[in-house]
C-alpha cells in the first residue's frame, strides 16, 4: 500500500516581486515526494482559494515577504471560510517578526515558517500539517 502525496498549493500574493525563496521551498518540497502548485508571482486572494478548490490540495502555504502578511491572511481565512475550505491547514513563510507569529496562531494560521527556518523543518512542519 503506497501513502497518498501530499498535495501543497504554495502562492505569491499581493505585489510582492520576490519569489526565489518560494521556488527554493516549493523544489524542496516536490524532492521530499510532495506534489506542489506553485501559482506564480502577484496572485490575488481570490485566485489562490480558487486554485485550492480545482487543485484539491491538502494544505496551502503563502510565502510572503511585503510585511503584509496579517492582512493577506485575515483574509484568506475570511474566503477560505466562505468558500468552505476552511479545513485545509494553512501556512505562511518568509518575513514574519516573531511578535506576528502569535496573531497568526490566533487567527487560524497553523504553520509559521520565518526566513531562515531549515528546509528539514518546513518539511517536517508540512507533513504535520496534513495529516
Amino acid at each position: 500500500m503506497t501513502d497518498k502525496k501530499i498535495k501543497i498549493l504554495v502562492g505569491k500574493p499581493g505585489l510582492d516581486g520576490h519569489d526565489r525563496g518560494a521556488k527554493v521551498t516549493a523544489l524542496a518540497l516536490r524532492d521530499a515526494g510532495m506534489e506542489v502548485i506553485y501559482t506564480g508571482l502577484h496572485q490575488t486572494i481570490e485566485q489562490i482559494v480558487r486554485t485550492a478548490v480545482q487543485e484539491a490540495v491538502d494544505v496551502i502555504g503563502l510565502s510572503i515577504m511585503s510585511g503584509a502578511h496579517l492582512p493577506i491572511c485575515k483574509k484568506l481565512q475570511e474566503m477560505m471560510k466562505a468558500e468552505g475550505i476552511d479545513d485545509i491547514p494553512v501556512a505562511v513563510g518568509g518575513v514574519i517578526p516573531k511578535q506576528d507569529i502569535p496573531k497568526l496562531n490566533e487567527m487560524g494560521i497553523r504553520g509559521v515558517f520565518p526566513g531562515g527556518t531549515s528546509f528539514d523543518d518546513i518539511i517536517a512542519g508540512i507533513q504535520d500539517l496534513a495529516k
